[in-house]
């Protein structure tokens, strides 16, 4: 009995001592395993999470308000930037920059004979700006002669450089049409009118042949028509 009963007390002594081992093991393993989720992650694992949420939220905080500030004032900005971009192409343009041809409707255009000699016969064609702005007459006129047959002969360009011919309201540009007189009376030439077209211009003036003109020698091709310039 004495043997049963102290050997009973070891039994029951051992398992108290296993089950207060298996408890302390238990304790060791939750403390391992979280020592091991820290070297993994680098930081706690609630600590990390917390830190986390407010990393991103500072950062999306701060960008939406970088994001905001910049599209205002770049939007607004642009805006202005453009509106002032076109405020100065408009002065630009009614500073003069820019300065449209003569229209044949604004132009007073007459024709006159300026003898030049007794073998050189010079037709000198005024333009006169009647418009209301200042326009340019710089280059070539388109010319055509009129012949008594009802032919139309255009005129070629003479071998001279085109000038800036700017033209206020009541200023006038001159051009002349040159050629070689014929003394012999023979001239097969017989003209009527002179078609005049302004320099970049698709719309005609017709003006009579001027009186007292000399005879053109040759055919109309020998006529020559020279760039405008301003009346002096």
């Amino acid at each position: 009995m004495t043997y049963t009963r102290t050997a009973a007390l070891a039994a029951i002594g051992l398992a108290a001592a296993l089950s207060l081992t298996a408890c302390g093991g238990d304790d060791s393993g939750s403390g391992s395993g979280s020592a091991k989720d820290t070297s993994a992650n680098g930081t706690p694992a609630a600590p990390a999470a917390d830190g986390g949420a407010q990393s991103q939220g500072g950062a999306g905080s701060g960008g939406a308000q970088a994001g905001d500030g910049t599209t205002g004032s770049g939007g607004n900005g642009g805006a202005q930037a453009a509106s002032n971009g076109s405020a100065k192409t408009t002065g630009k343009g009614q500073s003069g920059g820019k300065v449209t041809f003569c229209k044949t409707a604004n132009l007073a255009i007459s024709a006159r004979y300026a003898a030049a000699g007794k073998t050189e016969g010079r037709i000198n064609v005024t333009m006169v700006n009647r418009g209301a702005a200042t326009c340019s007459a710089t280059g070539f006129a388109g010319v055509d002669i009129k012949d008594a047959d009802h032919t139309s002969n255009p005129v070629e360009r003479g071998s001279a450089q085109p000038r800036i011919t700017t033209l206020k309201p009541g200023e006038a540009a001159v051009f002349d049409l040159a050629y070689t007189i014929d003394p012999s009376g023979k001239s097969l030439a017989s003209p009527t009118n002179i078609l005049v077209t302004p320099p970049n211009e698709t719309h005609t003036a017709n003006l009579k042949w001027p009186s007292g003109a000399g005879a053109i020698k040759g055919a109309y091709t020998d006529v020559q028509v020279y760039p405008t310039h301003t009346a002096e």
